[in-house]
């Protein structure tokens, strides 16, 4: 399946490269085309709703605080990701372009991993918003300020880079000199280095720890986050300022469940009894685009700053308009 075969020998080791790879998800599956058409439909929804939501932040001073610093970095979090995955499978299996050069699926490994890590963060992120605002009030806009929200989220994407730069160059140490098929719908990092015939235990390890600080950690400590919460709201007497404080975290749980409990149920049901590999595929897909496009829905419906600074928005529009 190699055109040609390229060997680099580095350090007396040969590592054979391939030129390219293969995509092979979806097979025989019926009427794939409307699912890409689907898919097509969730990117563009997808742009227009986190668009509008990056606008809305941008254009209103009264959401320049640190909680909405926290929502712009994921709506733009989602366009970027979003943009790395959709288009491309698009072309690959609508445009049956289903070989991918070596580099190319690197490349698209390391943008793929790196935002749905930076997505999981900026979770754990709200939820620590959210612990201070209602645990702390009275200290919150001191610890909590847009220096430090800045700051954390800088991290996570500094952190990010380079623990998924090391994981993705780790490929270099590999020989693929069997089965070039990725059984997935992209280069995902698991389909790939399976491939492989050498050893892949450090592969193996990456790829542990990346599910570990992505998938099982930020749940964990989001749900540690709201016990405390919990705990902080039965010591509040009054039932309106329980409901009014709960009714701030309700849009934050909601992406949490769109993000995580998909995440958790496909490795879950991977490990534990047979998947068919479509159905693993496209909940694989899905996983990775819908909480994309339902995070701006979420926060124009469920959360009132939202609104209130749509309508000013809107009036301030409308009075330009007019003279």
């Amino acid at each position: 399946m190699y055109s040609e075969e390229r060997s680099v020998t580095v350090l007396n080791a040969t590592f054979v490269r391939p030129d390219t790879f293969y995509i092979g998800g979806f097979t025989n599956l019926p009427h794939a085309k409307y699912f890409f058409i689907f898919l097509c439909f969730i990117y563009i929804m997808t742009l227009l709703g986190n668009g509008f939501l990056l606008s809305v932040i941008y254009l209103v001073k009264t959401l320049h605080t640190p909680k909405y610093v926290i929502v712009f970095s994921l709506a733009f979090t989602d366009v970027c990701g979003s943009t790395v995955l959709i288009p491309q499978m698009l072309d690959t299996f609508l445009f049956d372009r289903r070989y991918i050069a070596y580099n190319a699926c690197l490349t698209y490994m390391f943008f793929v991993l790196f935002f749905t890590s930076v997505q999981s963060w900026t979770l754990m992120t709200m939820a620590y918003d959210r612990l201070i605002a209602i645990c702390f009030p009275l200290r919150y806009h001191n610890i909590v300020t847009i220096k430090s929200i800045v700051a954390m989220l800088l991290f996570s994407w500094t952190f990010w880079t380079s623990l998924i730069a090391v994981t993705v160059g780790c490929f270099n140490r590999l020989s693929f000199c069997g089965s070039l098929v990725i059984r997935s719908a992209f280069c995902d990092h698991g389909p790939v280095y399976v491939l492989a015939c050498n050893d892949t235990f450090l592969n193996y390890i990456l790829s542990y720890i990346g599910f570990l600080t992505v998938i099982c950690i930020p749940p964990v400590l989001i749900f540690l986050t709201y016990i405390c919460i919990s705990v902080a709201l039965s010591r509040i007497t009054s039932k309106d300022q329980r409901l009014r404080a709960l009714k701030t975290c309700t849009s934050h749980l909601i992406l949490v469940a769109f993000f995580f409990l998909p995440q958790v149920g496909t490795n879950v049901a991977a490990l534990t009894s047979y998947i068919h590999p479509n159905a693993r595929i496209i909940n694989a897909a899905l996983t990775h685009t819908i909480p994309s496009l339902l995070n701006p829905i979420v926060y124009s419906i469920k959360t009132e700053e939202v609104w209130s600074a749509m309508k000013t928005l809107h009036k301030r529009n409308k009075l330009r308009a007019q003279t």
